[in-house]
């Protein structure tokens, strides 16, 4: 992910526009995380209409209002404006977190090439090591919402044990009573697997394999069992 903005300056989308102007700060930002690269243009009404979807989507995974942690993801948009003022006014529709390409900077034509983007609005959604993961995420951000966010997790094997949706609480308490009675029960199913396949191997302690399995009735009924 690094490797991809290595020489280049990102810009934050707040007040001051400050820029991640230096290797360090680009680490710091995009290291180990799931990117988003939104190709986008305000002269599309598709793009104005997709947008807020896309600024709710990113902060319900990035504010801790709504999240128990804040995800690892970074949303970096790539204009395809036609004037700068355009990307200025664009920039006021999106999340404050976000980053940006300046609109001189030619990259952004690069990467529009490089991504093959055919229309607009367009999520790339990037792996940490670059890889595409999701050619046009949009689609799957307008049906799913932040839910699939667990799946690109899952496919990066970018996996934060403390990310949880707060919507998700309730659920997590209401399994929390029956946990520990279905992992003693999962634990007593694999003991009972286990013995069984030391009886079919003749394995066991004392005696040959046909007196194991002989003695199988006297271990189920003589007090052994974990009930």
């Amino acid at each position: 992910m690094v490797d991809l903005f290595f020489d280049r300056v990102l810009v934050k989308n707040n007040k001051d526009q400050d820029e991640l102007d230096t290797e360090r700060e680009i680490v710091m930002r995009l290291q180990n995380r799931i990117l988003m690269l939104f190709f986008a243009s305000s002269s599309r009404e598709t793009c104005q209409q997709f947008a807020p979807t896309l600024s709710d989507f990113f902060e319900r995974l990035t504010d801790e209002f709504y999240v128990d942690r804040s995800a690892q993801l970074v949303l970096l948009y790539i204009s395809l404006d036609q004037s700068e003022e355009q990307q200025e006014s664009f920039l006021k529709e999106l999340p404050k977190k976000c980053l940006f390409l300046a609109y001189e900077d030619p990259y952004r034509r690069e990467l529009e090439a490089m991504y093959n983007v055919e229309e607009l609005p367009t999520v790339v959604v990037l792996r940490p090591d670059c890889s595409i993961l999701v050619p046009n995420a949009v689609e799957e951000i307008l049906r799913l919402g932040p839910a699939c966010y667990r799946n690109w997790q899952e496919a990066t094997q970018l996996i934060d044990r403390n990310f949880m949706i707060n919507e998700d609480f309730e659920e997590k308490s209401m399994r929390s009573f029956s946990d520990p009675v279905r992992r003693l029960k999962y634990k007593v199913e694999d003991e009972k697997k286990k013995k069984t396949k030391r009886k079919r191997r003749g394995w066991g302690g004392g005696g040959d394999g046909g007196g194991e399995v002989g003695g199988g009735a006297d271990d189920k009924e003589g007090g052994r069992s974990p009930w």
